[in-house]
């Protein structure tokens, strides 16, 4: 039977399970669209401080992320993780980074949470097949791994790879309601799409650093005039040529080692095909400019 979100899904509550940093952020999210929401956790003080954090941050997120809803939605804490899921249409898991905490967590909702009900891990580093061992439905299971809403509003969806694809195409269409930019992982892949792009950002600029090719002042300092106009990568690779980009590859393989090959592959294939870019009027858009 293909899975459809419940008629009544703007009714019934969104729960997040942890209430540190990142979870009260969530949390905030989806009172701000209008959702109720229960926030789980074993601390009382960490329990107490989410649902203080969500009322005092939940106005200026429907600000920044341009939500009017009819109503906010309420906010409850729980210490019973029962209680806590009980009639959630998702359940949004978002505890320490160790597999087996996350094993026992999904286990449990598994056990407790309403059949029909999606459950997500936040996980920023661990595939969700990791803590399904427990999980007798793993088909409801995925990675829903949120940025730092609401300015950094994307999110990215990850099978655990018995995921039915209908929850994520409900996911898909379901989150831009809550201000939400949801995108599909294609494929299982550690670091999801844009912790990938960030860590070789990330590294790079460490070891311009390192070698004392420049100062972590300038290297911010250029970061931002060249982001202000907001080209972003694919979109910069069609206007510099596509050619062109895979002969500055070519020449960082033959001076640096450890380069993988799959990249240039990738651009030699354009390159073969005479897709170069805005030069050639189509590279990776058909609609190069």
């Amino acid at each position: 039977m293909a899975y459809s979100l419940p008629e009544d899904v703007d009714q019934r509550p969104v729960t997040v399970a942890g209430a540190g940093t990142l979870g009260r952020l969530i949390a905030t999210v989806f009172a701000a669209g209008g959702s109720d929401v229960r926030v789980f956790d074993t601390s009382a003080e960490q329990r107490e401080a989410g649902r203080v954090h969500i009322e005092e941050h939940v106005a200026e997120v429907q600000e920044a992320l341009d939500l009017r809803p009819e109503r906010t939605g309420q906010v409850e804490v729980a210490g019973d993780l029962s209680g806590a899921v009980e009639g959630a249409w998702l359940v949004i898991e978002s505890v320490p980074e160790r597999v087996d905490v996350k094993v026992e967590v999904f286990g449990e909702l598994d056990r407790v949470a309403d059949p029909g009900a999606i459950l997500a891990t936040n996980s920023s580093s661990l595939p969700s097949r990791l803590v399904i061992e427990k999980v007798r439905r793993p088909e409801r299971v995925l990675n829903m791994h949120y940025q730092q809403p609401p300015e950094l509003n994307a999110v990215e969806l990850m099978s655990c790879g018995k995921t039915d694809p209908e929850v994520i195409d409900a996911l898909m269409d379901k989150l831009p309601d809550y201000g939400l930019a949801p995108f599909r992982v294609r494929r299982e892949s550690d670091g999801f799409i844009f912790n990938r792009i960030w860590a070789a950002i990330k590294r790079e600029c460490l070891m311009v650093v390192e070698e004392g090719v420049a100062g972590p002042e300038d290297i911010d300092e250029m970061w931002r005039i060249f982001t202000r106009p907001g080209i972003p990568p694919f979109r910069l690779m069609d206007r510099v040529g596509l050619d062109v980009v895979l002969a500055i590859e070519e020449h960082y393989a033959e001076v640096r080692t450890g380069i993988p090959e799959g990249p240039r592959t990738l651009l030699r294939r354009y390159v073969d095909e005479g897709r170069l870019g805005v030069k050639s009027g189509g590279g990776f858009y058909d609609d190069a400019s």
